[in-house]
């Protein structure tokens, strides 16, 4: 087998025998990585480390990950334009984010069986943002909803959402403050050492003249 070395240097090709016994005076284990070459090729490695460092790759891989989240807007069908252009600005910003939408009107009372009006409100509202997104899901009645989907034209531009990104700044505002109090109470305290310092040479000083 080719046998490769712990920092990647290449051995060369020995007998397995050799390989194995290279990996017990180095408490290594011998692990195939390439089976199917000709020789096959091995590594000596630390194997529970090894399975540790993966696991941890994986782990932040999927946190990294750019994953669309299917955020939801809710309005009633009577909405003002002023309340109507406020939930389509909210469309806007999700699927400028790269995340499907969710569009819910909610019918009351009679407006379940004329539902007409509900879809074209969403299909006015799909076309007011279909620089930013698609329809996926046309508008449909669900019992007392209408709903539709909007998928976005581009990927998901932030992995964080806005309000996790908040988080992080006011957890970095709240550490900055911590960490300006403790400067100056070190500060202080250090002001307050050398005083009583200072007070203790003062006296040394005076009792040595007497």
């Amino acid at each position: 087998m080719r046998l490769i070395g712990p920092n990647g240097e290449q051995v060369g090709i020995i007998a397995t025998s050799v390989a194995l016994n290279l990996a017990r005076e180095a408490n290594l284990d011998l692990v195939e990585v390439a089976g199917n070459a000709r020789p096959p090729v091995a590594k000596l490695i630390d194997y529970g480390k090894f399975k540790y460092n993966e696991a941890l790759k994986a782990r932040e891989a999927r946190r990294h990950q750019n994953k669309a989240e299917v955020k939801e807007i809710r309005f009633r069908l009577k909405i003002d334009d002023h309340d109507f252009e406020t939930k389509e600005g909210q469309v806007e910003k999700f699927l400028k984010g790269g995340d499907k939408v969710k569009v819910t009107i909610m019918l009351r009372g009679r407006e379940r069986s004329r539902p007409i009006g509900g879809v074209e409100l969403l299909e006015r509202l799909a076309d007011d943002v279909k620089e930013f997104g698609t329809v996926e899901s046309r508008p449909r009645q669900m019992g007392r909803d209408i709903i539709m989907t909007l998928d976005p034209k581009g990927k998901k531009v932030h992995l964080e959402s806005e309000q996790r990104r908040r988080g992080k700044e006011q957890r970095a505002e709240r550490q900055a403050r911590q960490a300006a109090r403790l400067k100056a109470k070190r500060e202080q305290q250090k002001k307050l050492s050398d005083s009583l310092h200072q007070s203790t040479e003062t006296k040394e000083s005076s009792n040595a003249k007497e």
